[in-house]
């Protein structure tokens, strides 16, 4: 896929709509990887102006902050800030919440000021709009599918709402987990838990959350978070259930089904 830079941008003196910021599981993960694809169909299929930073982005800092390194997160930030700023970023939008909580909440007091959206508001505004049309039918169609809140977009930030009407506009029947919204169950990734070994427990918190995905007899989980995506899939996994249930971005299930 071809995706220009904004440096590519700016060579051309032009400014592109959005600052799209592709985060370090999108670069680098292979799963996520297919959610950052599915993102830049859906903005190609729209016809929106976007641009990456490239090699000169780098991650947020949000897992050094949250693991209490500090220093690290500051270092990270102004690097990010430095580069954003020299090229006047107005608006981003990201496909991971750890993200964009930390360019919306944290980057301020350090002195980048952006508007940031996550794909998930993102894509609602694009249906609202009219822009973004699903088509009738398609392999969704008459499914159950089930939303799993991820921690920063949900409870950190209360947007709850909006990936719920993005999959409220296809064919398919969206049920509720028996915990979501502020009630919602953590993946069990957050807050750098991602990259270290469990603390000693009963059980397992992504497989407790995956007890949910079964128990609501959707074929479909649908998540706005790479982390949560992982976990959700590692949980169908250990439980045997891949054939019956898929984990899947929201920007996944609508590139699928414009």
């Amino acid at each position: 896929m071809t995706v220009k830079t904004y440096a590519e941008y700016q060579a051309n003196n032009e400014t592109p709509e959005i600052l799209f910021w592709v985060g370090c599981a999108g670069s680098f993960d292979q799963r996520a990887q297919k959610v950052t694809k599915a993102f830049v169909e859906i903005l190609n299929h729209v016809g929106i102006q976007f641009a990456i930073l490239g090699k000169e982005e780098m991650c947020t800092g949000d897992p050094a902050r949250r693991a209490g390194n500090e220093f690290l997160f500051q270092m990270m930030a102004y690097n990010n800030i430095q580069t954003m700023n020299m090229y006047a970023v107005k608006k981003i939008v990201t496909t991971c919440p750890h993200c964009f909580n930390t360019l919306k909440n944290e980057y301020p007091e350090l002195g980048g000021n952006y508007e940031v959206i996550s794909h998930a508001v993102y894509l609602q505004q694009l249906i609202q709009d009219g822009k973004l049309k699903m088509q009738g039918g398609g392999e969704f169609k008459g499914k159950k599918i089930t939303y799993h809140d991820s921690c920063y977009l949900g409870r950190a930030n209360q947007i709850y709402e909006a990936p719920r009407e993005v999959l409220q506009s296809l064919d398919a029947e969206l049920v509720e987990l028996k915990r979501c919204k502020t009630n919602g169950l953590c993946c069990g990734a957050g807050g750098a838990q991602m990259f270290k070994e469990d603390e000693p427990g009963n059980s397992r918190i992504n497989m407790e959350r995956t007890k949910d995905v079964i128990e609501s007899g959707a074929s479909v989980v649908a998540s706005n978070c790479p982390f949560c995506l992982t976990m959700l899939q590692d949980g169908i996994k250990n439980q045997e259930k891949e054939n019956e249930i898929q984990a899947l971005d929201i920007a996944e299930i609508i590139v699928k089904s414009i």
